[in-house]
C-alpha cells in the first residue's frame, strides 16, 4: 500500500469522488438539504493497492491554523484493512506539514462507521460550522495536533 499526493485533476480521485458521492446519496436516502460543494483547492492524497487508487482523502485550508479534512472515502472491497486510519494519519501529517494545528471535519449523522472512526481517532465533537450551519445532517469534529518539538 502506497500513500501518495494527486491532483484534484487526476482521472482516479474523480472516479473515487464521484462513488463517495453516490455512495452518499444512498446512504443519506436523498435527504432534503444535502449539497454537494466541490472546491478546486483541495489538496487529495489516495491510497494505490496494486497500481489501482482504492481511497482518496483531501485537505483544504480553512486558515493558516485550521486544515478541513474532505472526502474521505475507500472503495467498499478494501474497507475493514485500516486503510481510512492510515489515510486519516497521512491527511493529518499533511495538515501538520502545511502549519496547520487543528483539523476539523463534517461527516453525517447517518454514517456511523464515519462517526466511529473519527472519534476513536481523537476528534472531538465541535458546533456545526461553515457551510454546513443549516445542514440539519452534519455533524463536525476537531482534532489539535501535536505542536513540533
Amino acid at each position: 500500500m502506497l500513500i501518495e499526493s494527486r491532483p484534484v485533476t487526476n482521472p482516479e480521485i474523480a472516479a473515487l469522488v464521484t462513488a463517495q458521492q453516490r455512495e452518499l446519496r444512498q446512504a443519506d436516502g436523498g435527504l432534503d438539504g444535502q449539497v454537494t460543494r466541490t472546491h478546486d483547492d483541495i489538496r487529495y492524497l489516495a491510497v494505490v493497492v496494486d497500481g489501482r487508487a482504492v481511497a482518496c482523502g483531501g485537505l483544504q485550508s480553512v486558515d493558516a491554523a485550521t486544515g478541513e479534512v474532505k472526502r474521505m472515502y475507500v472503495r467498499p472491497a478494501y474497507r475493514g484493512r485500516g486503510i481510512a486510519r492510515q489515510l486519516l494519519a497521512a491527511l493529518e501529517e499533511l495538515a501538520f506539514r502545511e502549519g496547520h494545528s487543528v483539523v476539523c471535519l463534517e461527516t453525517g449523522t447517518y454514517l456511523p462507521a464515519a462517526i466511529g472512526l473519527y472519534t476513536s481517532a481523537g476528534y472531538d465533537r465541535i458546533p456545526v460550522y461553515g457551510e454546513y450551519v443549516d445542514n440539519p445532517y452534519s455533524v463536525c469534529f476537531a482534532k489539535r495536533l501535536p505542536v513540533a518539538a
